[in-house]
């Protein structure tokens, strides 16, 4: 019985390797073609720059959220702000917790302030949190690119 086992194992084994050894035969039909066809004139372009509809911070109202736990779409223009660095974030200086009420902007979320591996409340902003465009993005006044059918729920008055 074992050598019968050990006979078809190594026949199976035999034929694998002869599978994944042997290189197919390529023919024209089976060579590898773009989905587009051969004859490609146009290639795509990139859109053209939208440019931002908000602009001072303050002078937007806030735009409503499409389902819960979205990050809030960012209302203001951001092209004059400084790139956010691990020294520097300049959201910071309207929406940080020391500023947010005399520059009556929205303050930065709680959870900002949770350990990610912990899950306890600390009393700086996580720094998994510091660079805010990684979920906040800037409203533009854009077509989509693709068709889009989305629908998004109802959402609970925000804070």
């Amino acid at each position: 019985m074992k050598n019968s086992l050990r006979l078809a194992l190594v026949a199976l084994s035999a034929s694998a390797f002869y599978i994944v050894a042997t290189p197919p035969a390529l023919s024209a039909e089976s060579a590898v073609h773009s989905l587009r066809g051969i004859d490609v004139k146009d290639e795509g372009q990139a859109p053209e720059m939208r440019v931002n509809p908000g602009k001072r911070p303050g002078s937007q109202k806030p735009i409503a959220r499409t389902f819960q736990q979205q990050p809030p779409v960012i209302p203001h223009a951001t092209d004059n702000f400084d790139e956010i660095t691990l020294e520097e974030n300049q959201c910071l200086t309207c929406h940080g917790p020391e500023k947010y009420k005399e520059k009556k902007a929205p303050k930065i979320g709680d959870s900002h302030f949770r350990n990610q591996q912990t899950g306890e409340i600390m009393k700086q902003m996580s720094n998994a949190r510091h660079n805010c465009v990684q979920c906040h993005v800037p409203q533009m006044d854009a077509p989509p690119l693709v068709e889009n059918t989305f629908k998004g729920l109802p959402v609970k008055a925000q804070k």
